[in-house]
């Protein structure tokens, strides 16, 4: 399944840490991310920063509905699953939050496993600033010169300005648009150019703004 218009992400990585628990360190980073490779690489980076924990649980989900957890060595269930829960809870996507624990000499259970690492997850994410998933498509428009006046009404009525412009034997504008907007918008060049425009769209759409 795709992005809905009810997914958010976040708009900066953030950290908090949780008051001990039984003498237990538990410290959360949140991160946006564009790729499970990006996610994998936020996860290698904190646990390197911090090496002496004893644990480095994580949870990402990107779009698409790929997700990924784990307990690092913490009771199967108790550490990356809740974790990923806290992240489903805030519908976010694009999202990896890893928890480290350093273990305080008093076992916590698994009830209390699944609070102490859900609770971190769901602390950083609170206090993260967040922001509407928009999706976006990066179209490129060929056409002739003599279409040029047309293309650019069809453009200043949405609102657009193209991002990039080759001028070479055609004219080549390229330009991001809301995933919603995109097939009105080429709808009306085609016509305006009765057919002549040849226009691509580039995946994925990934890029993410704010809702103006």
């Amino acid at each position: 399944m795709g992005a809905r218009i009810t997914d958010h992400v976040l708009m900066a990585e953030h950290r908090c840490e949780l008051d001990k628990i039984k003498g237990s360190r538990f410290t959360a980073t949140a991160v946006s991310v564009a790729d499970e490779q990006a996610a994998m690489a936020v996860v290698e980076r904190v646990r390197a920063e911090f090496p002496d924990a004893s644990h480095h649980c994580y949870g990402w989900r990107i779009l698409g509905d790929r997700f990924r957890y784990s307990d690092d060595g913490e009771p199967s269930g108790t550490g990356g699953k809740p974790i990923l829960s806290a992240i489903d809870g805030r519908k976010l996507r694009q999202t990896v939050v890893v928890v480290i624990c350093w273990f305080g000499g008093t076992k916590l259970g698994a009830g209390g496993l699944v609070r102490a690492y859900g609770g971190a997850a769901a602390a950083v994410l609170r206090e993260a600033q967040i922001e509407l998933y928009v999706a976006r498509v990066t179209l490129e428009i060929r056409f002739g010169y003599g279409d040029q006046g047309a293309i650019a009404g069809v453009l200043h009525a949405a609102g657009l300005t193209a991002d990039e412009s080759e001028y070479a034997e055609d004219v080549c504008f390229r330009l991001v648009v809301r995933e919603e907007l995109a097939a009105g918008l080429i709808e009306r060049l085609v016509d305006r150019t009765a057919g002549r425009a040849k226009i691509r769209g580039q995946d994925p759409p990934i890029p993410i703004r704010p809702l103006e």
